[in-house]
C-alpha cells in the first residue's frame, strides 16, 4: 500500500522545501490533544495544556477533530489556491490564505472528519451523508457539520480566531523556538536536491519515500492507498515538503483532487535501527502468527537450535522445521550460522522487540 505523485515532466524547481506555520500549527495541535502519539512532547504537552485559558480550551475540543481523527488540509491552504507552492512567512499570511479558499473546497477539507471517502474523488460535499456521519461522531461533530454547511464564511471567521488565539497564547513563542531548526531543513534538503536529486533528497527526507523512475512517481509507504498529481493546472504544478518539529511519527501526505501535493515530514525522531516498510511489517506479524512458528520461537529466543534440534522438541519433521525456518527467515526475524557440519538458527530478539514499536509508528505515519 501506499500514496503516490505524479511528477513525470515535472520542472526540477517546482520541488519545494518550505516552512509553514500553519501547518505546524496544525501537528502541534494534535500533538497536545494525542499526547500518547508523542512520548517526546510530553512535557511541552502538558506545560502548554496548563497555560491554556478555559475560554481557548473549550473551543479548541469543540474543533480537535480537525487534528485528531484526520490531519485537515485547512492547515495547508497554499496548496488549494493557484500559485507556486510557496507557503507564507507567517501565520497571518497563511490564514489570508485560508480566506481565498472558495468556499465548497473549504467546505471539503474542513469536512474531512466525515467525508473520508470524499478524499479520493474529490467533488462536493453531499449534506445528508456528512450529517450523517457527523452525528455517528457525536453532537459536537453534528453541531460543527451543519454549521459548517450551513454558512461557511462565520466558520471561516470562526477558526481564523481560534488560530489567532493559539498563536497569541503559545504558539507565537513555540514558533520562534522551532523556525530556525526547520528552515535549517529544509535549506539542507534544497542543497541535496539540488546537487544529488530527487531520489537522494526523498531518502534524506524519510526511509518511507522513494522515487520511481520508471513511472515518474514519488511513492510514500503508508497504510493506505492514494493518488495525486503534482502537474495539474488548475492550482499550478508543484510538490511542497514541509519539515515539521512535531510530526514524529507522522508523515503525511496531501493527496486530494485539485490540490497541489504536499509532504509533511518529521524533522526531529528517535534514534531507530531502521524504519520498517508496510510489506515486511506484515510479512513478520503474519510469521508471527502461525501457532507451531509461535512454538519455535519460544526455543529460539533462549539458544541457538539446529532443524534436527527443533523437529525432535515439537515432533515434527525436519523438513516441516526448514519450511518455518524459511518464513521466519524471510521475514528478517531470526539469524543463521554455521557451527562446523551444523546449522544453528535464532531468533533476532532486538528486531522483535520493536514489532509493537513498528506496528504503532507504521499505523501512524
Amino acid at each position: 500500500m501506499s500514496v503516490t505523485i505524479d511528477i513525470a515532466g515535472l520542472p526540477p524547481e517546482r520541488v519545494l522545501f518550505e516552512i509553514s506555520p500553519l501547518a505546524e500549527l496544525g501537528v502541534a495541535l494534535h500533538a497536545l490533544a494525542e499526547p500518547g502519539h508523542h512520548p517526546g512532547l510530553h512535557g511541552w504537552a502538558t506545560a502548554t495544556a496548563a497555560g491554556l485559558k478555559p475560554d481557548l480550551a473549550d473551543r479548541l475540543h469543540e474543533a480537535d477533530f480537525l487534528w485528531t481523527s484526520t490531519f485537515s488540509d485547512v492547515f495547508m491552504p497554499f496548496s488549494g489556491i493557484r500559485g507556486d507552492g510557496r507557503t507564507g512567512a507567517t501565520l497571518a499570511e497563511e490564514l489570508d490564505m485560508m480566506d481565498r479558499l472558495d468556499d465548497e473546497r473549504f467546505v471539503a477539507c474542513t469536512m474531512e472528519f466525515t467525508c473520508s471517502s470524499w478524499y479520493a474523488v474529490g467533488g462536493p460535499v453531499n449534506r445528508d451523508r456528512a450529517l450523517e456521519l457527523a452525528a455517528t461522531r457525536g453532537p459536537k461533530q453534528l453541531d460543527f457539520a451543519r454549521r459548517l454547511l450551513d454558512d461557511p464564511a462565520s466558520v471561516r471567521t470562526w477558526l481564523r480566531r481560534l488560530f489567532e488565539d493559539c498563536e497569541q497564547a503559545f504558539f507565537a513563542d513555540t514558533w520562534n523556538r522551532v523556525r530556525t531548526q526547520l528552515a535549517a531543513d529544509a535549506r539542507h534538503k534544497t542543497e541535496i536536491l539540488r546537487h544529488k536529486g530527487l531520489a537522494e533528497a526523498l531518502r534524506a527526507v524519510s526511509p518511507a519515500l522513494s522515487l520511481d523512475e520508471a513511472t515518474g512517481r514519488i511513492e510514500a509507504d503508508k497504510l493506505t492507498v492514494g493518488h495525486t498529481t503534482a502537474l495539474d493546472p488548475a492550482v499550478g504544478a508543484g510538490v511542497t515538503f514541509l519539515p515539521s518539529s512535531f510530526g514524529w511519527p507522522h508523515l503525511m501526505v496531501l493527496h486530494a483532487p485539485g490540490w497541489r501535493p504536499v509532504v509533511q515530514y518529521p524533522v526531529a525522531a528517535p534514534e531507530l535501527p531502521g524504519l520498517a516498510s508496510v510489506q515486511l511489517l506484515k510479512l513478520r506479524m503474519e510469521a508471527l502468527a502461525h501457532p507451531m512458528r509461535m512454538r519455535l520461537c519460544r526455543n529460539l529466543a533462549r539458544a541457538p537450535y539446529t532443524t534436527g534440534e527443533l523437529a525432535d522438541a515439537h515432533g515434527i519433521t525436519p523438513p516441516e522445521v526448514s519450511r518455518h525456518l524459511s518464513v521466519l527467515k524471510k521475514a528478517g526475524l531470526i539469524t543463521t550460522r554455521r557451527h562446523g557440519r551444523y546449522v544453528l538458527h535464532q531468533l533476532d530478539v532486538s528486531v522483535v522487540a520493536r514489532l509493537g514499536s513498528d506496528f504503532l509508528e507504521t499505523v501512524l505515519r
